[in-house]
């Protein structure tokens, strides 16, 4: 059998393929005609197609200068900080023919705060023709406009409050609501008040919802012994959709007791809170009012709901306090706390020079109480006190012989014109009303507010609660702060000497709004 013996064939040469070209319509450039869409190179695409057309280029934001919010229509108002995610998307819902296009990147361009402008750099990708795709870069520009929000134009607007927390307490001095207006600016639970009127026996609170109101009650019954009653009034009705709107009224009582005063207790509530003899001190009022006996250093605290029980006044207040000269005090070396008991021999000031009555007590200052100090106290003897249970305890045949001569309260230090303090305390901006306070009733506000100050000087307990500031010596004009009015107490007359007591440098605190840079320095 044979086998044919292969012949090789030649070899075919392969052509090389080439795609069709055509001429650019627009520039005459050589292009692909099979991928080319509208016989247009990359270049003239880029030069005559627009993929950001239809988009708007100026826009108008509108923003609140009182709160700071932003509309995002229809009528819902946002808050925004400058340059944010959430100002930025804002600005993007305000442009129309966005939602056709595929936005890339978007940020903001920086512009001068007082101009009223805010610029947008916006990146876009859309398919141009079939198999091209292009991407665009362009600016936006917002122009801020101020519109004021319904909320503020409510709360700038009178009789537009929905509840109201009126704060009461039936004292003849402001003391305590200053030492409460301090507790209220260092917890911020005045943020949310649209108005602080000032009335006869306390303040009044203004809340355009209902449940701030009953935020800014629940913070006081945890700072202070209070109670509160609720009651409400029918402003309008739509007897279609049978809604209704109300008008809240918050009424908040202080216990009428302050620090410092004398407190005759009903002889059955004497032996239930701790059998403590029934005439002592008040040395401190926090969410229940702290007692003292000075005889014995026994203490106890009467909580709110047992006050309220079967409540009570004071026997005595600071207004009645008399000067005493200390003429010899012996320690017994009873120590409770910051009380020392000791044994004292005093004489009123005023009897110096004209007879030598001198009277003998036990006090809770032996700590701090020297021969010849000055002191102030109550004096018992001869002063006649209209009160049930003072009555009923001189004719108890087992605390009769307990009420003592003069009970002393505090050390007195003298005050001279020397320098002005170096601290200072915020105030709130309250609404004074039609008419100002008469000149004898500014004078004794200025003398309840200087009382506070000494108070504060003197007792480290009370500084511990409170935010003290650095006073800044060269600035004495007020500064407007948001919604607090701050008091500079540089331009004190009255200082103490240097036997009085005075607060340390690291105990106040520096306001970053108030921290200035000098080239000079």
């Amino acid at each position: 059998m044979e086998i044919d013996t292969p012949i090789p064939l030649a070899h075919r040469a392969q052509i090389p393929h080439t795609n069709a070209t055509i001429l650019c319509c627009n520039c005459g450039a050589s292009i692909d005609g099979t991928t080319s869409a509208g016989a247009l190179c990359n270049d003239c695409i880029k030069l005559t197609v627009d993929i950001s057309e239809g988009i708007q280029r100026e826009a108008t934001l509108h923003t609140c200068r009182d709160c700071e919010r932003w509309l995002q229509p229809p009528n819902q108002w946002v808050t925004a900080a400058p340059e944010s995610r959430e100002l930025l998307a804002l600005c993007l819902r305000k442009l129309r023919g966005l939602s056709k296009v595929r936005i890339i990147d978007a940020s903001f361009i920086w512009t001068e705060p007082h101009s009223k402008r805010i610029k947008v750099k916006i990146t876009l990708q859309q398919e141009a023709f079939e198999g091209t795709i292009l991407q665009q870069t362009f600016e936006v520009e917002y122009v801020v406009a101020s519109h004021q929000c319904p909320d503020c134009a409510k709360s700038f607007t009178a009789n537009t409050w929905r509840a109201v927390v009126q704060l009461r307490q039936k004292v003849t001095h402001k003391r305590t609501f200053l030492y409460l207006e301090q507790l209220i600016l260092k917890h911020s639970a005045h943020k949310e008040t649209i108005n602080i009127k000032e009335t006869k026996d306390g303040l009044d609170f203004f809340y355009s919802q209902r449940n701030h109101a009953e935020k800014f009650v629940d913070f006081l019954t945890s700072v202070a012994p209070v109670r509160s009653k609720r009651s409400q009034e029918l402003i309008s009705m739509d007897i279609h959709t049978s809604s209704k709107s109300y008008k809240f009224t918050f009424s908040v009582e202080l216990v009428p007791i302050c620090k410092d005063d004398l407190v005759c207790l009903p002889i059955k509530l004497a032996k239930q809170v701790g059998n403590i003899a029934p005439l002592t001190l008040c040395y401190r009022v926090g969410t229940s009012v702290n007692l003292l006996n000075p005889n014995t250093l026994q203490t106890t605290d009467i909580s709110t709901p047992i006050y309220w029980r079967s409540p009570f006044n004071a026997l005595a207040d600071v207004s009645e306090l008399v000067e005493f000269i200390v003429m010899d005090i012996e320690p017994t070396g009873v120590q409770k706390g910051r009380f020392f008991l000791a044994e004292a021999t005093v004489a009123r000031a005023s009897d110096l020079g004209s007879n030598d009555t001198t009277y003998f007590t036990r006090t809770h200052l032996g700590g701090i109480l020297h021969p010849g100090d000055s002191v102030m106290g109550y004096h018992l003897t001869g002063t006649n006190f209209n009160n049930p249970q003072l009555e009923a305890l001189e004719e108890s045949h087992a605390h009769a012989s307990t009420i003592p001569d003069v009970i002393l309260i505090k050390k007195h230090y003298e005050r001279r014109k020397k320098k002005s303090r170096n601290w200072r305390l915020k105030r709130m901006n309250k609404d004074e009303g039609a008419m100002l306070p008469r000149k004898q009733d500014q004078e004794r506000m200025d003398q309840d507010y200087e009382m506070f100050l000494r108070d504060v000087e003197e007792d480290q307990e009370l500084r511990s609660t409170m935010a003290l500031y650095k006073a800044q010596q060269a600035k004495k004009l007020k500064d407007q702060m948001e919604g607090v009015e701050t008091t500079s107490l540089a331009g004190t007359e009255e200082t103490e000497d240097e036997d009085a007591p005075k607060i340390d440098m690291d105990e106040l605190l520096d306001e970053f709004e108030e921290l200035d840079v000098d080239d000079d320095q």
